[in-house]
């Protein structure tokens, strides 16, 4: 299992060990450091596949500097560093193919090349996803960051992949004009552009695309493709080193041309790092996003889903699917399959997830620290920040008819 362990960057001051399972779940205040470990999770998971696949050596990824001003750079974490002498920063990763460690000043780099290692697409979604559906130039995205450039693209990929209309979770469908590079949302009685839909499904739509065309992709390369041959790996490693060899590129042209060639290798899993997936939707509309997430989610055995929150419902709507498992295999020793209907109409059956697989953690900005949430019975608990913050609405109304009485 891969984890990570911060301190002393940006807002966090130590993470403790954090465990990255099949689902993850990073909780609390904004500027708490939730998307801080995210970007930094795909960072180290995007070198431990260069690593593994020959993009990349130890020697390169060593190179004084280029962690902070190439790697960092590309979700804009450089600046993140402490300043005016204060404690050192440290970051320790540790995957399953290598072991990453940078100390404020030198990046370490160990092989450990433990078998079992699943080659995966990496994709991290951003909170910026709805301006997405305004970018029709590359100019658009001259001052967005490469990570959301990477993301644009993908959007663009699987645009284009879209054979037959898209029907969303969310009681809409999604249909592309191809001939005009137009996304349009339909309903039951009316057409328009994503572009002038609700902030909701503009914030949902590209995530969902997205999520669907690389998990579906990612199933039949898994399934479909072979190995490459040995004449194939050794062409790869021939054009890996003429990118490295031309002094005309810079580190980032290296990584999209390194990306590209990349494509040849088959991936058998998809981590997928989403901030927000909440945004601008009401609860029950949450609920079917998360629902939806986790059926992709479970398409793999090696797929991810790291997700940062600040919504209740949506680890509520976890609950009910950590609890689905529970049930689904209760139903399947007791052969009462007649049950698993009731039980797929409340939660679907290819969504629900085992406690087993499930790690939530709650980020405390004030003291910059990383907490796992208690799982009594194998279910997240309801004593997290984010109903204790109800629970502080509460007690503020509470306080205000206490006022009232006294002027009656």
């Amino acid at each position: 299992m891969n984890r990570i362990k911060v301190e002393n960057f940006g807002p966090i001051r130590d993470s403790g060990w954090v465990e990255v399972k099949k689902v993850t779940v990073f909780l609390g205040n904004q500027g708490s450091g939730k998307s801080t470990i995210a970007k930094l999770i795909s960072t180290f998971s995007w070198m431990e596949k260069a690593l593994f696949r020959g993009d990349v050596s130890a020697k390169w990824l060593q190179r004084k500097g280029r962690f902070r001003s190439s790697l960092l750079s590309y979700h804009r974490l450089e600046n993140y560093f402490a300043k005016g002498g204060k404690a050192a920063c440290l970051m320790a990763y540790e995957g399953e193919h290598c072991n990453i460690c940078f100390d404020g000043q030198d990046l370490k780099v160990e092989e450990n090349k433990r078998p079992g290692y699943v080659l995966p697409q990496i994709t991290y979604i951003p909170a910026e996803r709805n301006f997405i559906s305004y970018v029709r130039t590359a100019k658009d995205l001259k001052q967005t960051s490469e990570s959301f450039k990477t993301f644009a693209a993908e959007f663009d990929n699987a645009k284009r992949s879209i054979k037959e209309n898209v029907r969303l979770p969310l009681s809409a469908t999604l249909e592309y004009d191809r001939l005009n590079d137009v996304l349009h949302l339909k309903g039951s009685n009316y057409k328009i552009k994503l572009s002038e839909a609700a902030s909701g499904f503009q914030s949902f739509a590209p995530l969902y695309m997205v999520m669907h065309h690389l998990s579906t992709t990612v199933s039949q390369t898994g399934r479909a493709e072979p190995d490459m041959t040995a004449d194939e790996r050794q062409r790869f490693h021939k054009n890996v080193a003429e990118i490295y060899a031309n002094p005309d590129l810079t580190d980032e042209q290296r990584r999209i041309a390194l990306s590209a060639l990349s494509q040849q290798f088959k991936k058998e899993a998809l981590i997928s790092i989403i901030e927000e997936p909440e945004q601008n939707l009401f609860p029950s509309s949450q609920n079917k996003m998360l629902f939806s997430l986790l059926g992709f989610n479970n398409q793999r055995p090696a797929n991810r889903l790291i997700v940062t929150t600040h919504s209740p419902y949506l680890v509520n709507s976890l609950t009910l699917a950590v609890q689905g498992a529970e049930l689904k295999r209760k139903i399947i020793e007791q052969n009462r399959n007649d049950l698993l209907d009731r039980l797929d109409a409340i939660v679907p059956v290819n969504a629900v997830t085992p406690t087993s697989d499930v790690a939530v953690y709650q980020f405390d900005e004030s003291e910059g620290t990383v907490t796992t949430l208690p799982m009594p019975n194998g279910i997240p608990s309801d004593a997290n920040y984010l109903n204790e913050s109800l629970g502080a609405s509460n007690d503020a109304f509470d306080r205000l008819l206490d006022i009232e009485e006294e002027l009656e």
